[in-house]
């Protein structure tokens, strides 16, 4: 099954952790201190992500985490938003490239 993929940028991690995870009634699978969270619903995959770069509460893009994916694809839809579509081991790929040593996993 698909899951929605939504992935904002915030410049507060901790505080952004603490109100998201009480929104959706869990943690998050994979916490980077300070720099990245993420979760893995059953329905949703959100990732949040410091970057000064872009305002806080941004959306950076939105996609599909397909387990039918056979690659990492990315497309602008539009309105000029980026759609991703992935499966769990892309991501986790993406996630260990950027930051070595996270050893993150997706099972």
């Amino acid at each position: 099954m698909k899951k929605l993929h939504i992935a904002i940028s915030t410049n507060n991690i901790e505080a952004t952790v603490a109100d998201y995870s009480n929104r959706l009634g869990e943690e998050p699978c994979l916490l980077i201190p300070g720099q990245y969270a993420l979760w893995r619903t059953e329905s949703l995959n959100l990732s949040i992500r410091q970057n000064a770069s872009s305002s806080p509460g941004t959306l950076r893009h939105l996609g599909w985490e397909d387990p039918a994916a056979t690659e990492f694809t990315q497309e602008t839809d539009v309105n000029g938003i980026v759609w991703e579509r992935f499966n769990a081991d892309h991501q986790a790929q993406e996630i260990n490239e950027l930051w070595p040593g996270t050893s993150y996993s997706c099972n």
